[in-house]
């Protein structure tokens, strides 16, 4: 299995990446500790992502509607729908995160994580960093 990446209250371990797959498929295993959330909503240029609940749940924020994701469960996001997600729970939340094509790889969760390592986070590089990445922002 490849390196635990944290970022913030995030804990991301690949299983296989766009470079194993031959740009087939990214494949990641996430945890969100309590109280964690993807503090931007974003939507993704060139890719769908599916999410499948592993323990604990997390509340996703799909197109304006929130989504529980208990263990068991799964959801679609297909590209350019704005999404982010949050752990509400007391509790850590595990998911497997497949995007298809593969493009994202574990370089943009190690830059994120650097920017995060700053305080105050610079926004404007986190922003850039994003678009780079092809995740698009969005204002909440």
């Amino acid at each position: 299995m490849g390196e635990l990446i944290r970022v913030g209250g995030l804990d991301i371990r690949f299983l296989h990446t766009k470079d194993d797959t031959g740009g087939a498929l990214d494949a990641f295993e996430m945890t969100a500790h309590p109280n964690a959330r993807m503090p931007v909503p974003h939507y993704h240029e060139s890719w769908d992502e599916c999410v499948y609940g592993l323990e604990g749940t997390l509340t996703f924020r799909v197109d304006g509607q929130d989504v529980p994701l208990p263990p068991g469960q799964s959801l679609f996001i297909r590209r350019g729908v704005v999404h982010g997600f949050r752990n509400d729970t007391a509790a850590p939340a595990r998911c497997l995160c497949l995007l298809t094509p593969g493009a994202l790889g574990p370089a943009y969760f190690q830059d994120i994580a650097a920017l995060l390592a700053v305080t105050p986070p610079d926004v404007a590089r986190m922003k850039e960093t994003m678009l780079r990445y092809g995740l698009v922002p969005v204002a909440a």
